[in-house]
């Protein structure tokens, strides 16, 4: 099993998963404006199963989206990082976050740590994030990160019913872009997950 790293911004910690995040995990994901975009609501159970992915996904496949803590209250206020599950058209960096911290730039300042995260230590060649098209505050973000739509699929199920456009941009697009955002410092460490 790979070390989940820490990644620090500024104003973020990205970090490996614990048990104490769950209750605002639960908030976010039971909120169904929300998690609209994100597969929706549910209930404590259902939510719970979603929560042991991320875990479990580092466990077995050595990445995932990371828990987003922010530094100043230690509250965990999201996830965000890379991730792939079966099927999926790339390794997507991924992003949600909770209301009361939604339209803080957090995302963004997230992506950034995450998104060099994928390129330097996982050495992908692209990076993804697959978006509703209706979702315009997702949308934005990958804009801000230089991102742009590469094709519209329509989901994998059990969300079949839905399309998404996949947003994307190569290494050297993400190099090019990476010099907008030389004022989120980024440091690594390991720990344990």
């Amino acid at each position: 099993m790979r070390i989940t790293p820490t990644l620090e911004t500024a104003r973020l910690r990205l970090r490996a998963w614990r048990v104490d995040d769950f209750e605002r995990y639960f908030e976010l994901f039971s909120n169904p404006e929300a998690a609209r975009f994100i597969g929706g609501a549910g209930g404590r159970g259902a939510v719970w199963r979603r929560f042991l992915q991320m875990p479990g996904a580092w466990a077995l496949q050595g990445f995932g989206m990371f828990a987003v803590e922010e530094k100043t209250s230690g509250l965990w206020i999201g996830q965000c990082g890379p991730w792939q599950p079966d099927g999926w058209p790339g390794l997507e960096v991924g992003y949600a976050f909770h209301p009361d911290a939604q339209g803080k730039g957090y995302a963004l300042e997230a992506c950034v740590a995450a998104i060099d995260y994928a390129f330097d230590m996982l050495g992908c060649d692209r990076v993804i994030h697959n978006i509703d098209p209706d979702n315009r505050a997702s949308q934005a973000v990958a804009a801000k990160l230089g991102a742009r739509i590469l094709q519209r699929i329509d989901h994998q199920p059990p969300f079949d019913e839905y399309c998404v456009d996949v947003w994307g941009q190569s290494r050297d697009e993400w190099q090019q872009q990476r010099l907008r955002f030389s004022s989120v410092p980024i440091s690594n460490s390991p720990v344990s997950g």
